[in-house]
């Protein structure tokens, strides 16, 4: 399943195989591997709400220069059609393994506008030689490592190391919190990552936010299912189908809290 490329379409493949292309070209051949993780290499990827989730690691650490090079290059590429994030590592940043893990350079749509600013300007203020720790890497790292595809490069057992269950958890529990608190804002988002937290800490799989939820259809008591049905629904039609009630919302939050918690006291996630 690492290497299966069948988990997207053929116009993605166009657009990985551009983006490949160019960062090579850019940071002048200096690549290790290029990869991907999240909703598109486990096959769950919605042209509506996913980004193209992207991994590259280099020999050696990129210059200012090259960092600007690639944010003028993103800054194009990304949201023509899909929103790219992509972080960049050099090879010692995963020799011993840390939490939250350095990274060299990162590309988001959060990022957009001051790397613009930056580029504009001819100022420094983002876009420098600064070393920053993102706690997000450990859980893209366990996804390369689980359901991760090595467009080229050198294959994914060699480059990446085992991330710890303890910070992978840390890592995807960040994320969780958020969740609990903007369920009304983005019931399908929430919704279904809560959902893929839970059946990580309690089965310890790791799975697509699409997974996880056909997985609450099918194990959620009925109340609750019918709802997480919708969410379903809305995520794989790429429309909000459904208005969704506050209190339907709130009951699927709560039960999978209760039960977080309780897996917690039990110390099952030692």
């Amino acid at each position: 399943m690492s290497n299966n490329r069948n988990t997207y379409s053929s116009n993605i493949k166009v657009i990985i195989t551009q983006l490949q292309k160019e960062i090579t070209r850019i940071i002048e051949e200096d690549l290790v591997g290029f990869y991907i993780h999240g909703s598109l290499a486990m096959g769950g990827f919605n042209p509506k709400s996913s980004d193209i989730d992207l991994l590259v690691i280099t020999n050696k650490p990129i210059t200012i220069q090259t960092k600007r090079k690639l944010a003028k290059f993103l800054l194009m590429c990304s949201n023509s059609p899909y929103p790219v994030e992509i972080s960049f590592l050099y090879k010692e940043q995963l020799k011993d393994w840390k939490h939250p893990c350095p990274f060299d350079f990162h590309f988001s749509e959060f990022w957009r506008e001051r790397y613009e600013n930056d580029l504009l300007k001819g100022t420094y203020k983002f876009l420098n030689g600064d070393i920053n720790t993102d706690t997000d890497l450990a859980a893209h790292i366990t996804i390369i490592n689980n359901r991760g595809i090595c467009v080229v490069g050198t294959p994914i057992s060699e480059v990446f190391p085992l991330v710890p269950q303890s910070d992978y958890t840390s890592s995807i529990m960040g994320d969780f919190k958020d969740c609990l608190e903007n369920i009304e804002d983005d019931p399908i988002y929430c919704t279904l990552n809560m959902i893929r937290v839970f059946w990580y800490l309690k089965e310890r799989v790791i799975s697509s936010k699409l997974e996880a939820g056909n997985w609450g259809v099918l194990t959620f008591p009925k109340e609750l299912s019918i709802t997480i049905e919708k969410v379903v629904n809305c995520y794989s039609n790429c429309k909000d189908a459904y208005d969704f009630e506050k209190d339907e919302l709130l009951l699927i939050r709560n039960y999978i809290l209760e039960n977080i918690q309780k897996l917690l006291n039990e110390k099952r996630l030692l």
